[in-house]
């Protein structure tokens, strides 16, 4: 059984010009101790997708209109009570921010933000809740994890307030742990331990990990499954080595053509033409048609294609593309 089920996931958000479906229609399933990642480009609904599992929206601008997020088989989340909704919270799900400054509060020192967590869960005294963010501070190997305790967020480097918003997404051991894009801003040395920060806790305890990226190296490095998403749709899913060796979708194979090395070392980066639609008033059919240099007539009209097998693909290499075969751009 999934651990989590997510399915027709439908999130709106509401501006000045008008309404835009975020999420529209996603579906997928993570299942025990797997590293799940989730890539497409900014604004495609990687983190709205990721935010609306646990209601994680500021003000009243946007809401769950459709769908369902079912956790270990029981209760929906997107129906769930706020107060119920809550428990969860760190709890059973756990969500890791891409940036830790704004996560961590300026004024409060870091042994506090650690024990807070654990405190608003659990019957604990503060000094047994210090002592356990102690040792969490070590889990995540923080150097002089003692003296670490008292320092303020901005007395510590990214890489290391990376680490505490990570100890405290495992504060609660969650079996299911949310990081979105967690190693954006750091150099490629301090990604490289955070990477191996995150499978190590999964290889350790079994827990769940959806990771958002917009790097298609990442996802190849740590995850297990992923989803392609594209203006708010999930366009392909599968096996890792499923969608980056046999993608089956023009946006993942476009994706994978404007990578460096692709193809042989001296072959030209080959870009995606075009933006992404507005996702107020998005075009009929595919949405990447527009962009696709693959598109036919039957490509923009009706409904947006559903995800589908292909004849000799596993079961699960899912995509949703009209054409028969998908060749690589041209070099």
């Amino acid at each position: 059984m999934s651990l989590l089920s997510i399915r027709n996931l439908q999130t709106e958000f509401r501006g000045p010009a008008g309404i835009a479906r975020a999420v529209d229609g996603v579906s997928f399933d993570v299942n025990p101790g797997e590293i799940f990642g989730i890539v497409g480009e900014s604004g495609c609904g990687k983190s709205a997708t990721c935010r609306s599992i646990l209601r994680l929206f500021a003000g009243a601008t946007a809401r769950i209109v459709g769908g369902e997020v079912i956790l270990d088989g029981s209760g929906d989340l997107a129906a769930m009570r706020e107060a119920d909704l809550a428990r969860v919270r760190g709890r059973d799900v756990a969500f890791i921010f891409q940036d830790p400054l704004t996560a961590l509060n300026p004024t409060m020192r870091i042994g506090k933000q650690v024990a807070e967590i654990i405190r608003r869960h659990r019957q604990v005294s503060r000094s047994a809740a210090r002592a356990a963010a102690l040792e969490l501070l070590r889990d995540v190997h923080i150097p002089s994890p003692e003296r670490r305790l008292d320092a303020y967020p901005h007395e510590l480097s990214g890489g290391l307030r990376q680490r505490v918003v990570i100890a405290m997404a495992l504060a609660l051991a969650p079996r299911l742990i949310i990081a979105d894009e967690p190693t954006t801003a750091l150099d490629v040395t301090v990604q490289d331990q955070i990477l191996r920060l995150l499978k190590e806790r999964r290889d350790r305890n079994g827990t769940s990990i959806i990771f958002i990226t917009h790097d298609l190296g990442v996802v190849s490095q740590v995850c297990d499954r992923m989803a392609v998403m594209y203006a708010g749709r999930v366009v392909e899913t599968g096996t890792v080595r499923d969608v980056l060796d046999r993608p089956s979708h023009p946006y993942t194979r476009a994706l994978l053509d404007a990578l460096p090395g692709q193809g042989g070392r001296d072959r030209d980066l080959v870009p995606i033409e075009g933006s992404p639609p507005g996702l107020i008033a998005p075009p009929p059919g595919c949405r990447f048609a527009p962009r696709c240099p693959f598109a036919g007539p039957a490509c923009t009209q009706g409904m947006a294609p559903p995800l589908h097998p292909r004849p000799g693909a596993t079961a699960d290499h899912l995509d949703a593309c009209i054409l028969t075969e998908v060749p690589h751009a041209p070099a």
